[in-house]
């Protein structure tokens, strides 16, 4: 058959992959979801507290304007950065909730937060450049650090320190290679939160260096007391900080693919062109509905974060049972990051033990670097009965395996 000569002749060729391919990293939920679906099709039964996604749908007023907006015919392409209305909606926003003036023309949309991080590092970073990094951290920073060629250096998170980082640590590791700081509060794994006091002590250790920071708060309406604060709303930082904020966790758009990035107007315009050479623009319908989102009913988002705060208070209650656990209480996000390492077992065994033989998908620690051994991360967007069902089973197998 002539499809299958074809077929084999393919073969015949190596591929030949870029070296920076060899750096690249992965976010290991999604394998770790892949594998538990696996397990699922074979007839188990599995409990997933591996995803960092809102279960809840998103808010009905949100999905009403991306009809409206496609019956309307916001279906072409719009301008790379965004389209005017979203970025001013934006701005606005943004110079309400961190106190500084924001312009549209700060403002750059893009297809998921992702892309803000990918984007701010290639535009930024060179071969040899150094990027302080938290570590244990959302594992696209230090894939993206290693992909162009910089040199990563991780800050770890101390349990000890409610996952805050050492400002004295912070400070020895800065110099004049340093040219990106990254920050990400409330933080993913750990369900930590830097307070304003923290924020102010990092902006002193930086000073006046001419070193970009780049702020991720995708979380930073899921946050279970006090208030969000931003080292851009200290003054002489808004020119040196990327904000990296977004829709899918806030307003449970995770699909939707939104988020955006707000920085000075000179690199937003290099981060623009970056869009047009990958992405052309973000859909013009999502975009539409993310003005509704930000200008419209708010109490669909208190709701969601009221409820993580229940579910987190029962599941961190109920790990605090189980034999070689122990969780410190998170103040943001939906995570939970319990320390494993009195049940003896290495991160990874224990995660994947957890999955195939008690039917429950969580991520180990070193999932988000070196610094995340002894832990283990559960999600709690699934329901409190789905909750209290993980934790029986944590239980059960922990009786007979410790």
């Amino acid at each position: 058959m002539p499809g299958f000569a074809i077929m084999e002749n393919a073969t015949q060729y190596q591929l030949r992959l870029a070296r920076r391919m060899s750096r690249l990293g992965t976010e290991t939920a999604f394998e770790v979801l892949n594998k538990a679906r696996a397990l699922e099709r074979q007839g188990k039964d599995i409990v997933h507290l591996e995803i960092g996604e809102p279960d809840f749908d998103t808010p009905a007023n949100v999905v009403e304007a991306a009809v409206d907006a496609l019956h309307k015919g916001w279906t072409h392409y719009g301008p790379s950065a965004g389209l005017p209305e979203l970025r001013q909606t934006i701005a606005d926003y943004v110079s309400r909730t961190r106190g500084v003036p924001v312009s549209s023309d700060e403002v750059v949309v893009v297809p998921g937060g992702k892309p803000i991080i990918f984007f701010s590092i290639l535009s930024l970073v060179d071969e040899g450049d150094e990027v302080i990094y938290p570590n244990p951290g959302f594992p696209i920073y230090e894939s993206m650090i290693h992909y162009v060629g910089g040199r990563a250096v991780p800050i770890q998170l101390r349990e000890e320190k409610d996952f805050g980082l050492d400002v004295d640590e912070l400070a020895s590791l800065i110099n004049d290679r340093t040219r990106l700081i990254i920050l990400n509060s409330p933080q993913n794994p750990t369900g930590g939160v830097l307070s304003k006091a923290a924020i102010h002590d990092i902006a002193d250790a930086i000073g006046d260096r001419n070193v970009m920071i780049m702020s991720d708060e995708i979380y930073s309406r899921l946050l279970f007391e006090g208030e969000h604060f931003s080292i851009m709303s200290i003054p002489g930082f808004k020119e040196r900080t990327i904000l990296l904020d977004g829709f899918s966790k806030s307003y449970a758009m995770t699909g939707w693919r939104m988020g955006y990035g707000v920085m000075r107007s000179d690199l937003a315009a290099q981060v623009t062109r970056l869009m047009t050479n990958s992405n052309s623009c973000t859909a013009s319908f999502t975009q539409v509905a993310g003005v509704e989102a930000l200008r419209g009913d708010q109490s669909s988002v208190d709701r969601m974060r009221d409820e993580f705060r229940r579910r987190r208070d029962v599941f961190v209650a109920g790990l605090n049972r189980i034999k070689g656990f122990s969780c410190r209480l998170p103040k943001g996000a939906f995570y939970t990051f319990p320390n494993i390492t009195a049940t003896g077992w290495p991160s990874k065994k224990l995660a994947d033990a957890m999955l195939e033989q008690a039917g429950v998908a969580c991520l180990s620690g070193t999932a988000f670097g070196d610094f995340g051994e002894g832990y283990l991360r559960f999600s709690v967007a699934n329901s409190l009965e789905n909750l209290n069902k993980a934790l029986e089973r944590i239980h059960q197998w922990t009786a007979k395996n410790l």
